[in-house]
């Protein structure tokens, strides 16, 4: 595949980012970013909760379960922004004095995504009986589900954030800020955002009606949660919006400050990450993977717990077992990589016209799994990449992952359209979206798919883009510079980390692992200034020769060892 380079073309002549550092300035108005105002990240600076639709009612209805101590059953799914937002709502109903909280979270073998009719059958069988049922991360697509916790006496309340459908469920209130005409202004919210939100209403519901005040509990600190929001929030890949980003610097200061859930302390230690210096990276590669290995190998009750408790040794050893599920994790993601890629070049040897999606199936594939190898296969082929595995006796269940310029749910939403008896259910974002299909429709799903993937793109959205934010001055190629960047954050989706393009020579060279390139580069026009320099992403079959002049895209990065900072070049992508 090949890959080419565009810088961004920016003019920082808004006066609203003047008092910045040029370098930085540069770099933000090309996030859009026009006004230092929206680089506060405050509390204060979050958008108010009255502007979600429907959160009043939800909120009235929840504050009557706390007051009159009904029994709340926590419905959430099974990925780390589900776990995530289990535990902001069981932790805040504990806060406000209501333990009386219980949780289900549906195994993805066995019961499927979110408050599904089996789900809610599992429930009874089980003894419990709840006055009213809260989803988190789920819901807005599970019509049967929610009927059917309807038939058992219970009212639902959905929390959710996923696009809804043509309906909406039978809940008694729905609280999603992708409802069709809510007001909220971010509709970027992670499922762990909404239900802090909720939480927020409810506390000042609370307030309003003396109830901290008549059962002697002081008011709830609901920012002590803001871990366990920010990690949601990276975990699940949305936007990095001014709103989400606030929450998301809020919530990385408590990890720093060592005052978050011991239990995500623990993922980030024994992931070997330094705590005081985490930044929204490592909650994306290090703790969100262990969490999420729970829902994708055993169950995700495992990492819910493991946000839950206050006790050292416990959480230690959760982690523990969620690092050993990531190890396994990992193991099944490589095999069936090395499989997924075969397949694909069976399929381009066999069909020489470019496709516009893939799509990969084998039967002893892990379906807790499929989302990742589709993303991996995303990233090597610049398509959308749809990985399939078998979900039961009757369907097969896939995972898809986009590219910039294909909303994939909407494409989803296209083929149900043409072909309304092909898709069993699907639901997911612009970037990421499931479904379950019957195994014999694969190819009409393949053929349909095309279609519609060719009618709402342009050819331009195929070509692989490394977007630069420009070279860099020999001044800037600095330690300095490393750190402000870092501190300048947090980066995430649609908010991404600054990389820089340029010129270097080749010192030396080294493939460690047989996976990534180990250089020492010096700049062009200093070539008396060595730089280390790591590149993950490259073809391990064209190492730089010595002496070797290349161009490069590159973040800057600082490297912490033995107590001493350095600066290393993270190499994006070496250009032929």
């Amino acid at each position: 595949m090949s890959v080419t380079l565009k810088r961004r073309e920016v003019s920082v002549s808004d006066a609203g980012l003047s008092e910045l550092p040029k370098l930085l300035a540069r770099v933000y108005a090309a996030r859009e970013v026009d006004d230092v105002e929206q680089l506060k990240y405050t509390l204060d600076k979050l958008l108010p909760y009255q502007s979600l639709s429907n959160i009043i009612p939800a909120v009235e209805r929840i504050a009557t379960a706390v007051t009159e101590q009904q029994h709340i059953l926590m419905v959430g799914d099974y990925d780390a922004d589900g776990a995530t937002s289990t535990a902001v709502a069981i932790r805040g109903f504990k806060m406000c004095g209501h333990p009386n909280v219980s949780y289900l979270v549906p195994n993805r073998f066995e019961y499927g995504y979110g408050l599904t009719p089996e789900l809610v059958a599992a429930a009874q069988a089980q003894g419990i009986k709840a006055d009213l049922v809260i989803t988190v991360d789920n819901g807005i697509s599970n019509h049967d589900g929610v009927d059917a916790m309807n038939q058992t006496g219970a009212d639902v309340i959905v929390t959710d954030h996923h696009l809804p459908g043509e309906t909406l469920p039978n809940a008694y209130a729905i609280v999603n800020p992708n409802l069709d005409n809510d007001p909220f202004p971010s509709k970027s919210l992670a499922g762990v955002g909404v239900m802090f939100y909720v939480m927020i209403a409810l506390r000042q519901h609370l307030q309003e009606q003396g109830w901290f005040e008549q059962k002697n509990i002081p008011k709830p600190n609901l920012a002590s949660l803001l871990d366990l929001v920010a990690l949601g929030t990276v975990a699940d890949v949305v936007p990095l919006d001014h709103n989400n980003r606030i929450l998301v610097e809020q919530g990385l200061r408590r990890i720093r400050s060592g005052t978050a859930a011991v239990g995500l302390l623990e993922l980030l230690r024994v992931a070997k990450k330094d705590v005081e210096r985490v930044t929204a990276l490592d909650l994306g590669f290090a703790a969100g993977p262990r969490l999420n290995a729970a829902g994708r190998l055993e169950d995700m009750a495992i990492g819910i717990e493991c946000l839950l408790t206050d006790d050292q040794t416990q959480a230690n050893a959760i982690a523990q077992n969620l690092n050993a599920l990531n190890l396994e994790r990992r193991e099944i993601e490589s095999t069936m990589q090395e499989q997924a890629e075969a397949i694909l070049k069976q399929q381009q040897d066999l069909d020489a016209q470019d496709k516009l999606s893939i799509c990969l199936y084998d039967s002893e594939w892990h379906q807790g799994v499929v989302g990742i190898v589709a993303s991996r296969m995303k990233e090597k082929v610049n398509r959308p990449v749809f990985v399939f595995a078998d979900e039961n006796d009757d369907f097969i269940k896939g995972s898809a992952r986009s590219i910039p310029g294909i909303h994939i749910r909407d494409v989803l939403q296209r083929v149900d359209a043409n072909h309304p008896d092909l898709i069993i259910k699907y639901g997911g974002h612009a970037m990421a979206a499931g479904l379950s299909l019957l195994p014999e429709n694969l190819d009409r799903f393949e053929a349909a798919l095309e279609i519609a993937v060719n009618e709402m793109t342009t050819p331009d959205v195929f070509q692989a883009v490394v977007l630069s934010d420009g070279e860099l001055s020999t001044n800037d190629l600095s330690l300095d510079t490393a750190a402000t960047l870092r501190a300048g954050g947090p980066w995430g989706q649609k908010f991404p980390e600054p990389v820089f393009d340029g010129e270097f020579n080749v010192v030396s060279s080294r493939l460690l692992q047989g996976k990534y390139f180990k250089l020492v580069v010096t700049p062009l026009t200093m070539p008396e200034q060595y730089l280390d320099a790591i590149a993950f992403r490259c073809n391990p079959e064209k190492l730089p020769d010595q002496g070797q002049t290349i161009h490069i895209a590159y973040k800057l990065d600082v490297n912490h060892y033995q107590g001493r900072d350095s600066l290393q070049l993270m190499v994006e992508q070496i250009f032929d």
